[in-house]
């Protein structure tokens, strides 16, 4: 098979699967799971808190969170989730920059579903498992500060 054949072949199967994908989830979820934001982990003097949590899934999230007179000023996320996964932690980041450890303490997985235009029901837990992870980490800030 000719390279350029082979080349033609694997761009119009990326793009079946991404419109499969967005069939499935929405064009909104689908670009943050293939183009995350907040992805990654920064450097340790960027870190107040890190914790990392286990959903019931199977997926494991961990969040890096720098917290600066109980802002958080910045959050990152890796996860060895499903593209639901990654899309949950990513919007989480989004919605808690710059906002207070209240706040943050109290998103629900509602609204990080609301934010993400409605997971699939079988990709709900995917929010659950972000809020989760992120009030870990909230509690472990709350317990260093003591």
């Amino acid at each position: 098979m000719p390279s350029d054949n082979f080349d033609d072949f694997v761009e119009n199967l990326q793009k079946e699967i991404i419109e499969k994908e967005k069939e499935e989830y929405n064009e909104y979820i689908v670009e943050l799971f293939h183009n995350p934001k907040n992805w990654g982990k920064p450097s340790e003097n960027d870190i107040t808190v890190s914790q990392t949590y286990t959903g019931s899934c199977g997926d494991t999230m961990n969040f890096f969170l720098k917290i600066e007179n109980d802002i958080i000023t910045n959050a990152k996320f890796i996860t060895d989730g499903c593209g639901a996964s990654v899309a949950t932690a990513s919007q989480t980041t989004m919605l808690i920059e710059g906002k207070t450890v209240k706040y943050a303490e109290n998103l629900s997985p509602e609204e990080v579903d609301k934010a993400l235009r409605g997971l699939p029901d079988n990709h709900k837990h995917c929010a659950e498992l972000s809020v989760r992870t992120l009030r870990k980490a909230i509690k472990k800030y709350k317990h260093q500060k003591h």
